[in-house]
């Protein structure tokens, strides 16, 4: 008879939980799936397994809060869950518009109960949600949202469906001015699920032009729609209507729509930007979580057959990226960007539990809950980080995913889309 208590235990890692105040050398054992125990020190012959990770960072099982998962569905945009998930050392994604009323049953059968990974989803506003990427601007004008089928799908769904995704951008603000925003938050607002609003050029404008729009009063026309808990993302992105003006400025109404409960959303991406992230950090723009954002268009996948080869302005489209990243990249960009890893651990861990209104369950190594463990390489050195404005940046700490569990399971960091290491 087996008299051991756990199934695994990792052992000798710093464990960083921020739910739980742990932030040190740490055993933490697994029992059946879930979290058995997190002590200073287990005997390795409690269990049936140890992995050493001594040198590792244990952290909770990361949340990828921007992220594309819809496969096939979204077109050459979708990437393989599990690619950007436990293979890149990510326990729950968060699918970002991809799904919409329409097609939420295909994303629930085909991606949320096949993959490994936990996948939930953002909901679109739009009836046709993320196809092809948002490639084709005239399927997202105020006669493509119906709020009541779109409230409908989001109630009836809570266990997948843990917020709506909305966009406020230039290209479809000269298109068809707040309309479509204000739909958007009607949904959140009937649903009572916080609204995850994209700012930054998303579409080019039409032949008319911006039609007496300016990008730079999208952020203070927008955040009056919004309640605590709704999400600005792309705060550093590179792209006109973002938190920072035409002056190089942080917008006024930032900081006050931060203290009144609206979080912050890296949404990194190839939207990201060194040159504007040092220019919002100053002015107190801290991000609540962080989102990976890759993508068929920014991320080197094959693209699936007859879906566009390239976009018609291939050399500027805002969707194309070439710098690699990853979710544990952009947490080194942030600790290159001078936060410190106790606060960047946070963002993707304990703070989206709490976006997902899920801190019951996932975010932190609490004993009865799900075993969602992140294990990650800590490296020391000179590394070269750059974004696609191709500003480089040495970082003296690199993260890198080592494995993760998910449920107990164990998967290697093995995905083909993660970036290798640059030396500086």
């Amino acid at each position: 008879m087996d008299n051991r208590r756990y199934d695994l235990i990792l052992r000798g890692g710093r464990v960083i939980c921020p739910a739980s105040g742990i932030d040190g050398l740490r055993d933490v054992a697994v029992r059946d799936g879930r979290i058995a125990a997190v002590e200073e020190a287990i005997l390795p012959s409690a269990a049936a397994e140890t992995i050493d990770v001594s040198g590792k960072l244990v952290l909770p099982g990361m949340i990828d809060t921007h992220a594309h998962v819809y496969q096939y569905v979204t077109g050459r945009f979708g990437l393989n869950p599990d690619m950007v998930g436990v293979r890149s050392g990510v326990t729950t994604v968060v699918d970002q518009g991809g799904a919409s009323c329409m097609t939420l049953p295909g994303f629930r059968h085909f991606i949320a109960e096949r993959c490994e990974t936990q996948a939930l989803a953002f909901l679109s506003a739009y009836l046709v949600g993320g196809l092809e990427g948002h490639f084709y601007p005239n399927l997202y004008s105020p006669d493509g949202v119906d709020i009541d089928a779109t409230v409908k799908s989001a109630t009836e769904n809570r266990d997948l469906v843990r917020g709506i995704k909305g966009h406020a951008e230039i290209g479809g603000f000269a298109r068809w001015g707040i309309k479509v925003m204000e739909m958007a938050a009607e949904i959140s607002r009937q649903a009572d699920l916080p609204l995850y609003v994209h700012f930054g050029q998303l579409w080019g404008l039409p032949e008319s032009g911006a039609n007496g729009e300016d990008a730079d009063t999208i952020v203070e026309r927008v955040i009056p729609l919004l309640r605590p808990g709704d999400v600005l993302a792309h705060p550093f992105t590179r792209h006109p209507g973002g938190f920072i003006n035409e002056a190089g400025e942080v917008h006024h109404i930032i900081r006050r729509a931060m203290d009144a409960g609206l979080k912050v959303d890296v949404g990194h991406g190839s939207h990201f930007s060194y040159r504007v992230a040092r220019a919002s950090l100053p002015a107190g723009v801290i991000p609540y979580t962080l989102g990976a954002d890759m993508h068929g268009y920014n991320t080197e996948v094959p693209q699936p057959a007859g879906t566009p080869d390239e976009h018609h302005d291939d050399e500027n489209h805002p969707f194309l990226g070439q710098a690699r990243f990853s979710l544990t990249q952009a947490m080194s960009s942030m600790m290159a960007l001078g936060i410190p890893l106790e606060e960047v651990v946070p963002m993707v861990t304990s703070h989206p539990a709490e976006m997902l209104r899920m801190s019951d369950r996932i975010g932190a190594l609490t004993v009865g809950f799900s075993a969602d463990v992140s294990v990650l390489h800590d490296d020391r050195g000179r590394f070269l980080l750059r974004d696609n404005e191709d500003t480089r940046v040495v970082a003296e700490r690199l993260l890198r995913p080592a494995f993760c569990l998910r449920a107990g399971k164990r998967f290697e960091a093995d995905s083909p889309i993660l970036p290798q290491a640059i030396a500086a």
